[in-house]
């Protein structure tokens, strides 16, 4: 017999079917055990006689195999249940270290993290990456219809795209090799080969000695480049499209998870765009808030959110025009010490870090020079912007903290399937 999913059950009424899954909850009582069983898409009450345990002493989380005739029954919450006639135990369940199947996961963070796999089966957790891959395919689904095309860039590489020491090396057989920090200089080069518009979903490494909510040593970046644009304002266009889109992808294909989490996904509307000097005004204006350099601190980052969504409503802020010196060598110069690019805020954390990127060999090379790098050390990147490079940005947003702030965790860490971090290096 065919396996029947949960989700299916309600076509069966009347009819014999077969299920398998795990043991979520168990009942006995002197003439009948009720079992909760669950799979991948819900969970279904089961009535059996005590007799079809064979002596058995069943344990939840065991894996069973169930054959029984759907019936209705109105006491049961789906309206239904199964009474079973046949049970086989696929594999029994020991000595849990947590408890996965209370309303919340009663153990500490790091235990949680500890036994993922567990974790992972609770149902205020399960929901959080079936969500996190509606997002990523509504980001897909997007770019191709714009006429992206997804590639797939290497992840050991020569050297770091932002400078600086952040780089997690490793021996690649005879020479030193690192993890990639971005796919950013692979994006530009694809860009000059022609293709124009390209997106890609994949990890990304970051050797910072960070141990804070909103960091992951090794997290998924969603990133795109889009060539023959105007300026930066073009990207925020085409981003504010693509969240719209993604987010209402997220609504019809994710309700129940949202519903289980109790998220109430929000409408993403034009979203307003602010300097970063401005924005800086109004945090000591407004807050009292004081920033020794031209930046923006988490606090600085909530309190602007704040101040924009009681102003306009919207839960998103782009800040716009970062100091020169604030942003890598790629990113175009816009005079006055600022350049092209921006961070998206949502929900007081920035999301997204993107821009306009120099495309001519000569402003390429001399900002190199201005920032301290050695040219020659970029031989394999920079002579592509000597053979014809259009005009071109992209934007990288981090899918963790999307997620993240999407459902309301309040640790990154929550949002990543096995996080890395300073400390975590298992499972």
């Amino acid at each position: 017999m065919k396996r029947a999913l949960v989700s299916e059950l309600s076509n069966h009424r009347g009819a014999e079917v077969m299920l398998r899954g795990w043991v979520y909850r168990i009942r006995e009582l002197s003439k009948v055990t009720f079992l909760v069983l669950r799979d991948r898409t819900g969970m279904i009450q089961v009535a059996m006689e005590p007799s079809l345990l064979g002596g058995v002493q069943l344990s939840v989380e065991s894996v069973v195999e169930i054959r029984g005739v759907v019936r209705n029954e109105p006491r049961a919450a789906l309206g239904y249940e199964i009474e079973a006639h046949e049970l086989k135990v696929l594999a029994l369940a020991e000595a849990l270290p947590i408890s996965v199947n209370g309303p919340t996961l009663e153990a500490a963070p790091e235990t949680i993290l500890d036994y993922r796999v567990l974790s992972l089966r609770h149902a205020k957790t399960n929901p959080i990456f079936k969500i996190q891959a509606a997002l990523v395919r509504g980001f897909q689904m997007f770019l191709d219809k714009e006429g992206f095309l997804q590639i797939f860039t290497p992840k050991i590489v020569a050297s770091g795209t932002e400078g600086g020491t952040e780089l997690f090396s490793l021996q690649y057989f005879e020479t030193k090799a690192y993890l990639a920090q971005s796919p950013q200089f692979y994006k530009q080069m694809m860009i000059g080969a022609g293709y124009e518009r390209v997106y890609e979903v994949g990890q990304v490494y970051r050797a910072e000695k960070h141990s804070t909510s909103r960091h992951l040593n090794e997290y998924v970046s969603l990133d795109l480049e889009l060539a023959f644009i105007d300026n930066e304002h073009d990207i925020m266009d085409l981003q504010n499209r693509l969240l719209a889109f993604m987010f209402e992808y997220v609504l019809q294909e994710c309700s129940e998870e949202l519903e289980e989490l109790g998220v109430n996904l929000p409408s993403v509307p034009t979203i307003p765009r602010i300097p970063l000097l401005e924005a800086i005004e109004i945090l000591e204006r407004e807050y009292g808030k004081i920033h020794e350099e031209p930046d923006l601190d988490p606090e600085g980052e909530r309190l602007l959110n704040k101040y924009i969504l009681d102003i306009t409503g919207s839960e998103f802020v782009y800040v716009t025009d970062y100091p020169w010196a604030k942003r890598p060598m790629y990113t175009m110069p816009k005079g006055e010490g600022l350049t092209r690019s921006f961070d998206l805020l949502f929900r007081g954390l920035e999301i997204t870090t993107g821009g306009q990127r120099i495309h001519t060999y000569e402003l390429l090379e001399a900002n190199m020079i201005k920032k301290g790098l050695n040219p020659q050390d970029y031989s394999v990147y920079l002579p592509n912007f000597a053979w014809g490079m259009p005009p071109h940005g992209g934007l990288a947003i981090g899918l963790e903290r999307l997620t993240a702030q999407i459902i309301g965790l309040r640790n990154v860490r929550e949002a990543s399937l096995f996080p890395r971090d300073r400390h975590r290096l298992t499972p």
